[in-house]
Parts: C-alpha cells; structure tokens; sequence
C-alpha cells in the first residue's frame, strides 16, 4: 500500500515533480543505507583499526568490482532502462519481460564463466592489483577474493530487478537495497568474524549481495515480471543485442572508473600498511552526500529524460537536466563546506574508537579534506553521464573518462613519493573535477543550450550562502573549543553538532535572502510530501516582494 500510495505521488506529478519527489524518496532510504554504511565502517574500524586486515578486506573488493561494473552496470545504467522503458511505452509488455529474463540469462552465464575463471587464477590477478602486498598478505587476498566473487552474480540480478523498478518508477524497493547490502556486511562483521575470524568479513558482502537481490523480487513480481529461462531465444533476441551495443561504451567507461579505484589500490598497496584502509574510509564518508543526492537525483531523472529524448522535447529535457544539476549543486556544496571544515569531528565521531588509533584518525582527516574538495564534481559526474546516455551517447563519457583517468594516472606518478596517501586523494579529485569540466563542454557542444544562465546564476548564490555558513561553523567550532575539552566522543559530537547545526541555520537563511530557487523547491517537496500541505501556501520566490 506505501509502495502504491508513493508511486502514484511519483507518477501523477510533472516530470520536475516527479524527479523531485522519486529523488526525496531515493535520499529518505539512501540515508537509512548511508547510517548503516557509517554504522559498518565504524565497526570494521573498531574491530581491525586501519591495518593489515582491513587492506586485505578492501583490496579483495577490486576485482570482483570490475566483473560487476563491467557486466552489469554499464548495460544498465546506459542500455537496459531506455530499451526496457522504450518497450514498455510502447505497450509491448511480453517484449519487455523477454528482454528483462534475457538480460538476467546472458549476465548470469558470462559472470559465472568469467568469475570462475578469475577465481581460479586469482594468485597471479591480485599478485597484480596488489604488488606492495607481503606473501601472507597476498594469500588472505586471494582467498578474500574467491569468496566475493559470489557478490556480482547477486548483484548482476538485483541490478536487472533495480532497473526494472526505475523504469517503472518504483524506487521503494529499489532503495532499500543498498540498506540490505549494508546490513549484510555488518551481520558478516559482527558475527560471522566470530566464527570464522576475519574471512567472516568476506561472507558478509556475499550476505548482503543475496539481500540487495532478495528485496527486491517482490516488487519486481508484483509489477508482473515472470522470468524465463530460454539461452537460445535471448541470444536471438533483436532488444537483447541492441542493449548489448549500447552497453559495451559504457562498459569501458565504467572500466575506467574501476581502474581508477584499481591505480589507487596498486600503489596504495606500496606505502605503509592501512594506507588503502584509510582512503577508502576518507572515500566512504565524502561518499555519503554523493550518495544522497548527486546519485539519487541522477537515477530519478533518468527515466524522465531518456523518455523526452526519444520524444524529441528537448526543451523540457534541458529543463529536467537543469534543475536537477541545480538541486544537486543546491545540496552538495554546502555540504562540502561543511565536511572540509568539520572534517576532524566528523572522522572522530565516526571512526575515532577501539583499534582506530590517533594517527589512523590525523591521516584519514587528511584525505577527507581533500576529496571533499572534488565532491560536488563527483556528484555531478552521474547526472551528466546519464544526460548523454539518455541521448543514447554511451561513448562520450567513455573518452572523457579514459582522459579523467590519465590524469589521475600521472598525477599519482608525480606525487605518491613525497605525499604517499594524500596523492592518491589529490589525483583523485584532479582527475573528477577534469571529468566533470570535460562532461559539461562536451554536452552544451551537443545540445547548445544547457540553461547555464540559470545554473551559474543559482550556483553563485548557493556558493555565497555556503561560504557564510561555513564562517560561522568556524566561528562556532572555536567559541565551543573554550568551553569543551573534546577528549570524549560526546564532546566532540557535541561541537560537531553545534556547529554544523549553525551553520545549517546560517545556510538556510541565506538561501531565504538570496531567494534561491532551489531552497523553495526544497522547501515545497518536504510540505508537500512529508506533511501535505497544499501548493497554495507555499509562495515561490518570485511572488516574494
């Protein structure tokens, strides 16, 4: 019944409302997921501190990442849900189930056959992703490594039911997963370590792998999805090639993107023992926002835009595209600000206990900063991408990506000896920034106009709001700083929470006074869908003398 009740809300509104209440609903469960990822990161951070362990853990992620990106999401995100949403329009129910239950077949027999593959010469593959790894180290990778190799099949059909469920959108469900995948880990840390010791860690992300599919199939049935099984007739299925065309750009575009986690991971692997536990946790806390909003706004106009670019309205496409870049920018910066600034409270908050010494803490802050710098390039990155992919342009962003790439590459060459961690977090932000700048050239080359009026106009407001909300955090972290010997966790959250609920105060009053639109916007969807209030009472920008 919420399911239903959510969706029409979604599906009776204006494109623009319907992006703006589906990413409302993607952001409520994104932040349930986000607590829980913080909840897992802490407990790893706790249980292992910033070590061996936890290298071991993070590393053996890469490979099976690649399968999955490689296979799965590039077929998804580029391919499957125009096609899907394309048929579907079109009343051609039967046709869309077919491609759906092709999809699922191919996928499920190339990743077993490649996993399988992989797994077994796992040795020489992570030997490597991980050349700086001792033998004992590289050992428990590899059988790290083995065991995730479980996680993509899983999560190669949770993302054929997710794509399903965005085209539909329906994206309860869908959200949700992420929280199961997140809880899995936990369950894997917390009791699995106990009974097995660390490998447990490895069993819980194939755990939560099976939740991120399993939660998902109800919804997926209920819309009347039934799959079959018929290798021959997916593999003649003219719909099944067409995804396979479009997919191979973006395939190699999310290669990119994985081998940039994977250079990361190479020369991580040289430095000092936890210098990858570090940037991954510096990465997943910068991840939350990016998460929340640069993600969840990108997948919710995704569906909107790839329809009103098969129908040739380009002027209510570039309308979407702008507003959600606008409420993107509108979220995203402010916490930026906010991150940079509180960055030593927030990794002490989150991280600062049990095997998570001072010097782990002093390091990963370190990184935030500078990753926090890129985030509202990071977050931007997804919206722009889909934008080109919803013009059935899958191989643009693959070009820039390559380009982003290099130059992470080479900035990483330039600095890892002197900065060791902190330049593999300055090429990381380097490279996003480059990918984001190169994406937004290359897209008003395609469609000329991108509303950059508006954009640069509403982008300018909320950076003045953001640096004044970020002068009274500092204000306040210092007025706090003389009364609060921030030794314990609840002074220190106490600060963080002061501050940053100033500077909440600040930024809000701000965007009332610059009367930027986004704020009203913001404002209008948390009325209208969490409490009902009538559209009448709240008062745009512009009527306000």
């Amino acid at each position: 019944m919420i399911q239903k009740i959510l969706n029409n809300k979604i599906l009776n509104g204006s494109p623009v409302q319907s992006v703006a209440g589906a990413a409302l609903i993607i952001s409520l469960a994104g932040i349930a997921s986000r607590l829980l990822g913080l909840l897992r990161d802490r407990i790893l951070a706790s249980q292992f501190g910033a070590g061996d362990t936890l290298d071991i853990y993070y590393a053996a992620f890469r490979i099976p990442d690649l399968v999955y990106s490689l296979l799965v999401v590039g077929a998804l995100s580029a391919a499957f849900i125009p096609v899907f949403t394309g048929i579907f329009t079109r009343g051609e129910k039967e046709k869309a189930w077919e491609l759906a239950s092709g999809i699922i077949n191919l996928g499920v027999l190339v990743i077993v056959i490649i996993s399988f593959f992989l797994a077994l010469f796992a040795p020489l593959v992570m030997k490597l992703v991980v050349p700086g790894f001792s033998e004992t180290k590289l050992e428990s990778t590899v059988m790290f490594t083995r065991i995730m190799f479980l996680s993509p099949l899983f999560l190669g059909i949770s993302a054929v039911f997710g794509g399903m469920l965005v085209s539909f959108k329906r994206f309860l469900a869908y959200s949700l997963a992420p929280s199961m995948y997140n809880l899995g880990i936990i369950i894997g840390a917390v009791f699995f370590v106990e009974i097995m010791g660390p490998i447990g860690l490895a069993w819980g992300v194939v755990l939560g792998a099976g939740m991120h599919m399993l939660i998902q199939y109800p919804a997926v049935r209920l819309s009347g999805f039934f799959h079959k099984f018929n290798l021959k007739k997916s593999l003649k299925s003219k719909s099944v090639r067409r995804v396979i065309r479009l997919m191979i750009p973006r395939s190699l575009g999310m290669a990119v993107t994985q081998i940039n986690m994977l250079v990361i991971t190479i020369f991580a692997s040289t430095l000092a023992s936890g210098s990858l536990t570090v940037f991954n946790f510096a990465n997943n806390i910068q991840s939350v926002p990016l998460g929340l909003f640069g993600i969840s706004f990108a997948v919710a106009a995704f569906p909107h835009l790839s329809s009103l670019a098969d129908e040739k309205s380009r002027k209510e496409f570039v309308r979407i595209f702008s507003r959600t870049f606008r409420r993107i920018i509108f979220f995203v910066i402010p916490l930026s600000v906010f991150i940079f600034i509180l960055r030593a409270e927030i990794t002490r908050v989150i991280l600062g206990t049990g095997k998570f010494d001072w010097e782990d803490t002093v390091l990963t802050l370190q990184v935030l900063g500078i990753l926090s710098i890129s985030l509202f390039a990071q977050s931007l990155i997804p919206l722009l991408a889909r934008t080109f992919y919803a013009l059935q342009n899958t191989k643009t962003p693959f070009y820039i990506a390559l380009v982003s790439e290099t130059i992470n590459i080479f900035i990483v060459i330039l600095l890892i000896k002197k900065f060791e961690v902190l330049g593999l977090a300055i090429a990381f932000s380097a490279a996003n920034l480059a990918n984001m700048f190169l994406l937004i050239a290359m897209l008003k080359r395609k469609i000329s106009h991108i509303d950059g009026k508006n954009i640069i106009c509403s982008t300018s407001k909320i950076v003045l709001a953001s640096l004044a909300a970020g002068i009274t955090i500092q204000a306040t972290r210092y007025l706090t700083s003389n009364f609060v010997n921030l030794e314990t966790f609840l002074e220190v959250f106490f600060q963080l929470t002061i501050s940053g609920g100033m500077g909440a105060a600040t930024f809000l009053l701000m965007c009332y006074y610059l009367r930027i639109e986004e704020f009203y916007d913001f404002k209008k969807s948390i009325l209208i869908k969490i409490f009902g209030y009538p559209t009448d009472v709240i008062k745009d920008p512009n009527e306000i003398k």
